[in-house]
């Protein structure tokens, strides 16, 4: 698996276990990179370890804050799929990268994750 996969799969078993999902923002909202193809991503993380490296790696005054991942999945998943955008599962390493999904390929796997034993 890649380190990529690898990532991608913490997170969804993480939340899954914490009920939380993590993002940086500061009083503007958050960061959405655009990437090469022309698409942007809102990216979330599965701690608050992986977040803080985030914001220290991006810097500009970002802030570390949690949302249960019921409020996510409900409101903040349908919502950045009104605004066209992907959300980025657990970016690491100094250029902060990793996979992006679709809000309803998340949610998707949020739902096959919960009928995990």
């Amino acid at each position: 698996m890649s380190q990529s996969g690898s990532q991608a799969a913490a997170f969804f078993r993480d939340v899954r276990q914490s009920g939380v999902v993590w993002l940086v923002r500061d009083d503007a909202g958050s960061p959405v990179p655009l990437a090469a193809d022309g698409t942007r991503s809102l990216p979330y993380w599965s701690t608050s370890a992986r977040a803080t490296r985030a914001a220290k790696i991006w810097g500009n005054g970002l802030r570390v804050e949690s949302m249960p991942l019921d409020t996510w999945r409900g409101s903040d998943l349908p919502a950045a799929a009104d605004e066209g955008l992907l959300i980025g599962i657990n970016w690491s390493g100094p250029r902060l990268v990793g996979w992006s999904f679709t809000p309803a390929e998340v949610l998707g796997r949020l739902a096959a994750a919960d009928r995990l034993p």
